[in-house]
């Protein structure tokens, strides 16, 4: 075995929509010091009709990363998990699984709030649990699989959100994460808790919503057959579960003034607040009121964000595109991120504009004929290059932002004087030149992994490494590159 480090070593186990990843962190002189030490894949299936998660080989990973700190005889004193939000599985009374994992961008929800709209009006949701509308919420995928298969809710025992039921794989204990829960449109606002009244009405049953636990909460230590495959115990923390509720963490703004972007396949945009906004007018914004860490309320809007971008790429290096006789031009080839950007600077004059929230643009066959499609219905020049195509995008995006920004403004009375991006999207530093040119605001990008490094300072925070969550903060900003950009 190697010699441990003399600050307790912590994990993150971060997974997101195409990737997860193991990093190990400790603090050293106030700096927090990062090691990759697994990263796996995350990949969707189809099962049954339905677009699936493939749990098994996340499961995998998750132990063959484990596995990799074993070996090389880095062992964390605690492991934190986070993923995705709205997303769950049901558990029988033996603890099998009950269906499939069915994903999000799954269509089993199209059309199904209406079902939920004639039992509790938006007006009265939204004042209930501050949660903004999308069809992939909890509360319309439960809906939709009591209509679809019934029986799997009348023999379930067990509801965990994804980041909980593979707390329970590792330790055997069933534990309800607080900020994961909010993201379903479940939880009141106001009580921090499964709001049983919404959940009774709905005709759910009500034995599957236990007692929410906050970050910070040791789930247990490793189960003894977990110990044997890894070669090793320790404590699983939970961190801030689901992603952006860790991602928020690790902004490193303290004048209370600045915006938070977490920027990767989804853009989350707004502020952290001590209480919930439920009010009419931000419902009819559609901003969201999502759970933190210390119950600090993640106030933002959620934003399509780079998903675009990510699957005009797959679609452009997966086959020769050709789109009808107005066609994109450009032969076959394997294009980067940085490319598409400056193919998208090439073009700069281009004019046609999308509303990124659009519900096209979820989930479509062709994220290119989308955008086309969505130019020619609003009249609009349709791109007909990558580069306007990515012109296109990339001003829309900043544009959303900045409306965005506008939004937050008038619905919390508050001006703001920077836009703080983290997570893999601060790379993207066209995107950060007209976030700042579209919101008059400056720009500040970084650091890149920020879920993992949220997840980190939770674990961190509450085993007495910093002393609070602005010491934490203090040592992000000494500890990584933070790249201004002014507007």
């Amino acid at each position: 075995m190697r010699e441990q480090p003399s600050s307790p070593l912590h994990l993150a186990i971060d997974i997101g929509a195409s990737s997860g990843r193991h990093i190990l962190g400790r603090v050293e002189e106030g700096r927090l010091v990062m090691e990759e030490m697994h990263r796996f894949e995350n990949r969707q299936l189809r099962k049954n009709g339905h677009d699936c998660w493939d749990m098994d080989n996340l499961w995998q990973g998750i132990l063959e990363g484990l596995r990799a700190c074993g070996r090389a005889g880095k062992i964390p004193a605690t492991i934190g998990i986070d993923t995705w939000g709205v997303d769950f599985v049901l558990l029988d009374g033996e603890d099998n699984l009950l269906g499939d994992p069915v994903a999000y961008r799954d269509s089993r929800t199209q059309g199904v709030d209406v079902g939920v709209e004639a039992l509790v009006s938006p007006q009265e949701l939204y004042a209930r649990t501050g949660i903004q509308k999308q069809s992939y919420n909890t509360i319309y995928q439960l809906w939709a699989l009591k209509a679809e298969h019934p029986e799997q809710l009348e023999q379930a025992q067990s509801l965990l959100m994804v980041p909980d039921y593979f707390n329970f794989l590792l330790t055997g204990e069933k534990r309800q994460e607080y900020t994961e829960a909010t993201t379903s449109g479940l939880v009141n606002a106001a009580g921090r808790c499964w709001d049983l009244e919404l959940i009774r009405r709905l005709g759910l049953p009500e034995g599957l919503f236990g007692k929410l636990s906050p970050p910070g909460t040791v789930a247990g230590h490793l189960r003894p057959e977990i110990q044997d495959t890894v070669g090793f115990d320790a404590a699983v923390m939970l961190p801030a579960s689901h992603d952006t509720g860790s991602a928020f963490l690790a902004v490193p703004a303290r004048d209370g003034q600045a915006v938070y972007l977490s920027s990767g396949t989804w853009s989350l945009l707004g502020v952290e607040s001590p209480g919930p906004v439920t009010t009419e007018e931000s419902r009819q914004a559609n901003f969201t009121n999502e759970g933190g860490a210390w119950y600090r309320f993640r106030y933002l809007k959620n934003i399509m964000g780079l998903w675009m971008i990510q699957s005009i790429r797959r679609e452009l290096n997966g086959t020769s595109y050709v789109a009808g006789r107005g066609q994109l031009t450009e032969s076959a080839r394997q294009w980067s991120f940085p490319e598409l950007a400056e193919e998208a600077r090439k073009a700069e004059g281009f004019t046609a504009r999308v509303d990124v929230d659009d519900e096209r643009f979820l989930a479509p066959d062709s994220m290119i004929e989308a955008v086309k499609g969505y130019c020619q219905d609003t009249a609009q020049p349709v791109p007909r290059t990558v580069g306007q195509l990515m012109q296109t995008v990339y001003q829309s995006l900043a544009r959303c932002y900045a409306q965005a920004i506008e939004s937050l403004s008038r619905l919390t009375g508050q001006s703001y004087t920077s836009v703080n991006i983290v997570g893999g999207g601060c790379q993207d530093s066209y995107l950060n030149e007209l976030t700042a040119k579209a919101t008059g605001l400056p720009v500040l990008a970084g650091p890149v992994e920020g879920t993992a490094i949220g997840n980190l300072l939770a674990q961190m925070v509450f085993s007495g490494e910093f002393a609070s969550l602005r010491e934490a903060r203090d040592s992000v900003k000494n500890s990584f590159t933070i790249k201004e950009v002014k507007p």
